[in-house]
């Protein structure tokens, strides 16, 4: 008798392990076909890296093989992102794993390439300075600044981007900020080419005057001062404050 539980004990343990090898398995094609899939667009965080992605479908004719050539030299994961609220890109590292940058998706070309140069400053940043013993760094200091300037250089021209863009961000780089929503100027020249936004009928949160309402996430907000890149906003229901970028498209009441 206790032979016979042992043998059944036995089987079941092996038939468990089968079972768990076959999960695995499947979760490990799954995978697979997902990285070697063609970009997929959906409701969530999540679509192919670089070796899938052409570039010259979403940065302006002429600056697609100079954007590869950064990904080439420089060390890090590309990914493109869904439409997001409170961002247009990051970049984001974790200890012992590649630095991970998005962008997103639904982006016109200038802001695309515009924003792809900022996270890459990040990253040539990150390089530099990583390290123990090595001078910290503000996340938009000097560092960026100048990185990201110079990564500029090579694509601020009329054969890149249009007139009236340019000279908007030929005085932005002298000195840019953390988001080109912060430059009234160059945001609002930029936008003139996002037509599917436009569409919509929403407007930037920093085109609103001081005092107006408007609608965010379903929630009704009066807009207050603007402080750098985000603008301090009173929610109409809870009277809390939040920082709302000032980038963020909102329905105006």
């Amino acid at each position: 008798m206790k032979l016979l539980r042992l043998t059944l004990l036995l089987l079941i343990l092996l038939l468990l392990l089968i079972l768990l090898l076959l999960i695995l398995l499947s979760n490990q094609t799954y995978k697979s076909k997902i990285l070697k899939s063609p970009m997929k667009v959906g409701l969530f965080f999540f679509y192919s890296g670089m070796k899938n992605v052409s570039l010259g479908s979403y940065v302006p004719d002429g600056a697609a093989d100079y954007c590869q050539e950064l990904y080439r030299t420089h060390r890090f994961d590309f990914f493109l992102s869904r439409p997001r609220r409170t961002r247009l890109g990051d970049f984001t590292v974790k200890p012992g794993m590649v630095p991970r940058i998005t962008v997103n998706v639904n982006l016109n070309p200038y802001s695309f390439l515009i924003t792809y140069l900022h996270e890459v400053a990040h990253c040539v940043v990150h390089e530099k300075y990583k390290g123990r013993g090595r001078k910290r760094v503000a996340p938009h200091g000097a560092e960026w600044k100048h990185e990201f300037r110079e990564l500029l250089v090579p694509v601020m021209h009329e054969s890149i981007f249009p007139a009236d863009i340019l000279m908007h961000l030929l005085r932005y780089a002298q000195n840019p900020a953390a988001s080109t929503g912060g430059d009234q100027k160059l945001f609002n020249a930029l936008r003139r080419y996002d037509e599917q936004e436009l569409n919509t009928g929403k407007v930037s949160l920093f085109q609103l005057d001081e005092g107006t309402n408007f609608v965010f996430q379903n929630r009704t907000f009066t807009r207050g001062t603007l402080r750098r890149t985000r603008v301090l906003c009173t929610d109409k229901a809870s009277q809390r404050l939040y920082t709302i970028p000032a980038h963020a498209l909102v329905e105006a009441c």
